[in-house]
């Protein structure tokens, strides 16, 4: 009797061992198993480290490209001057515009006019922008000026600047260019009519402003 007790004693415990030993294998093998599937950390933060690397190494190269482009461009020395708060010679991009130098120069005075300028004029090298006071953009021929009456005074187109020759009526930047190419190499204007020998002002041109210009 005391012999098949302790041999069942005895199968319980081996199957009980049995039970622990394949308990603790399958446990190691899904351990290992997951081991294998999933990165671990220190490898998921390099691979991490290696992306934010990449990406700083492109903005960088993107940063260097903008600066490059910035330091490509030329300064321009202008004089700005009349109607502005701060009048002198200011140094901006070649690609900067009219506009770009008012802003550097304190903006317009109370008495400015303008609507004289070309703001959105790209500058260059050497270039002097005079500001108009509302009073001289009607001696001047200013049909923008918002003043009305007989002008004071006929714009002397041997004298005047490319801006005030742009104030005449269908003479746009390109025409003014062109007046003041002409009268340098030909050594001014003689009478006003000469100047129906600038490409654009044919007769019908020459009516409008005939009126407002003199030599």
């Amino acid at each position: 009797m005391k012999y098949k007790k302790a041999k069942l004693i005895l199968l319980v415990l081996c199957i009980l061992i049995s039970g622990i030993c394949y308990t603790v294998s399958r446990f190691s093998y899904q351990r290992t198993d997951s081991t294998k599937l999933s990165p671990s950390t220190k490898e998921m933060e390099e691979t991490s480290g290696t992306v934010s690397q990449e990406k700083i190494s492109e903005e960088s190269k993107g940063s260097s490209f903008s600066d490059a482009l910035a330091e490509g461009s030329l300064p321009c020395y202008i004089h700005i001057c009349g109607e502005v708060v701060f009048p002198g010679v200011y140094q901006l991009s070649e690609e900067s515009r009219v506009f770009e130098a008012v802003e550097k120069a304190g903006g317009f005075t109370p008495q400015a006019a303008p609507e004289h300028l070309n703001m959105a004029e790209r500058i260059r090298d050497g270039m002097k922008i005079v500001v108009l006071s509302r009073e001289e953009a009607v001696t001047a021929g200013n049909p923008n000026s918002g003043e009305t009456g007989k002008k004071d005074s006929k714009l002397n187109i041997n004298t005047a600047s490319k801006e005030e020759l742009m104030t005449l009526r269908g003479v746009g930047e390109a025409k003014a260019g062109d007046i003041i190419k002409y009268r340098d190499s030909h050594g001014g204007f003689k009478r006003i009519e000469d100047i129906m020998n600038i490409s654009g002002i044919k007769d019908a041109a020459f009516q409008k402003i005939k009126d407002d210009i003199t030599v």
